[in-house]
């Protein structure tokens, strides 16, 4: 599943990225496999998407969640 695929308030794990170019700028945020995720918010129109992240939040571009593989827990 795709981590743009989640809904508010669900947690998953990553897994993998789809994409190498991104994964490096990707993992520099902290969004490295094996770490704990959290849905916090959706802007309005759907773009960007608001989650928690080893104690942060952190704002993700639709296009950049779409190359994150997560599963959910």
């Amino acid at each position: 599943m795709k981590l743009s695929d989640l809904a508010i308030g669900q947690t998953a794990t990553i897994i993998d990225f789809s994409k190498n170019d991104i994964s490096i700028k990707l993992m520099e945020m902290g969004l490295v496999p094996g770490e704990i995720i959290f849905i916090e918010k959706f802007a309005p129109l759907g773009d960007p998407i608001s989650i928690a992240v080893a104690g942060y939040s952190l704002s993700l571009r639709l296009n950049e969640a779409e190359n994150i593989t997560v599963e959910i827990i």
